[in-house]
């Protein structure tokens, strides 16, 4: 059953824009969402005055001053006075909650036309400013002093995951150059992406001045880069006559796990797991139905765990899809051809809205360099915390 067998409507992506990402020392926060925005209405073909909602994601946690940034897209046009905003907060996966937000208000039948929006500016804060509001989504370590931060969050994962499943004297650390050196390559080709150099396995692998151990086992090519920019996309009921032809939502899925690291199994991401199957199970739909997947690698080992939480392969095999050549490219099951987070670079409330407009644009043959042969599904996963907050949607061409 597909979410409009299940709902009676339909939920389209109409139309959408995206900044590039990187550090952007010329934008506001405030220039950011007017130009996504502005894109988004042109691209769908409608008015400014057409939009019945607007949903801003935005994680912020003290990066910068203004913490009220709902009405900042009403500066698109006049038209939009009075219209309703709602800044969307969870953690990185604020650019999806916001998305999901908006799907709902179609759902519910309170709208018939909303403004998705995720924006953020980081690159102007210290590293120590930064660093503290990401640890902001940890329950553990939250307010406290760290100097390895979230990716020691991830690393203590990686160690887990070399104890459990026995990849230790630096098969796992391969493991991860590989999955950095195909996003590295892939991001060459996204106009928007951060990082746009063929870095290489060899150098993506091994341990150098220039690619230093932040916190063992993760190296700098592991990390995805402190990032500025945003993305938005119109979602409508039915078909606005944009430029490009719609994308329909197929299904969704939103799962939360608990916050204590001591209540989670560090290397399950079982919440994760119940997001995907959430939405597949909406979509109706197989993971092998997939054509490709945009998903959740702020850090390298986050997008092994991801080929093990949505069922490509068995736990501790998610190797397996990296040297068998399934995620690349070429492969049965392209993963992160954006360049993902790695690459594409990771303004934390952005990137879920982000990936969907990577996605649609796939799906609408409109994504240049980057453009798969045909693809006609595909899925986006975006997630905050280590595993805590997941959202999965499954995206069709119409």
């Amino acid at each position: 059953m597909s979410l409009k067998e299940q709902f009676g409507k339909d939920v389209l992506l109409t139309g959408w824009g995206h900044s590039r990402f990187g550090k952007l020392t010329d934008e506001t926060l405030e220039s950011l969402i007017v130009q996504v925005a502005t894109d988004a209405i042109t691209n769908a073909g409608i008015e400014p005055g057409q939009i019945d909602e607007i949903y801003l994601g935005q994680f912020n946690s003290g990066m910068m001053p203004l913490a009220f940034p709902s009405s900042l897209a009403l500066q698109v046009s006049d038209q939009l006075a009075n219209v309703a905003a709602t800044r969307v907060e969870n953690a990185c996966a604020s650019g999806s909650a916001a998305f999901q937000q908006g799907t709902k208000s179609l759902l519910a039948g309170t709208a018939k036309t909303v403004l998705v929006i995720g924006a953020e500016k980081m690159t102007h804060a210290g590293a120590d400013v930064v660093g503290a509001a990401l640890l902001g989504a940890d329950y553990d370590m939250a307010g406290q002093t760290s100097t390895t931060g979230f990716t020691g969050l991830f690393a203590d994962v990686a160690k887990h995951y070399e104890k459990r499943y026995g990849r230790g004297d630096g098969q796992l650390g391969d493991v991860l150059g590989s999955i950095a050196a195909k996003n590295h390559r892939n991001g060459v080709d996204n106009p928007y992406a951060q990082l746009r150099k063929d870095l290489g396995e060899e150098f993506c692998r091994t341990v150098s001045d220039k690619n230093p151990m932040v916190a063992d086992p993760l190296r700098r090519t592991d990390c995805s880069p402190v990032s500025d920019g945003s993305a938005a996309v119109v979602l409508s009921v039915s078909p606005t006559g944009g430029a490009t032809a719609p994308v329909r939502l197929a299904g969704f899925g939103h799962a939360n796990d608990f916050f204590p690291a001591e209540r989670r199994d560090p290397t399950a991401f079982a919440a994760t797991r119940v997001s995907w199957q959430r939405a597949l199970g909406m979509a109706g739909v197989e993971l092998g139905d997939l054509d490709f997947a945009e998903v959740h690698d702020c850090f390298t080992i986050a997008e092994l765990l991801m080929y093990e939480a949505m069922g490509l392969t068995e736990p501790g095999q998610g190797a397996r899809a990296v040297q068998e050549g399934w995620v690349f490219k070429d492969g049965k099951l392209p993963i992160n051809v954006s360049g993902g987070l790695k690459a594409k670079g990771h303004p934390v409330g952005a990137t879920g809205v982000s990936q969907h407009v990577i996605a649609a644009m796939q799906l609408t043959g409109t994504a240049g360099d980057m453009q798969l042969a045909n693809p006609s599904r595909a899925a986006v996963q975006n997630m905050g915390g280590v595993g805590i907050a997941n959202y999965v949607s499954v995206l069709e061409a119409v």
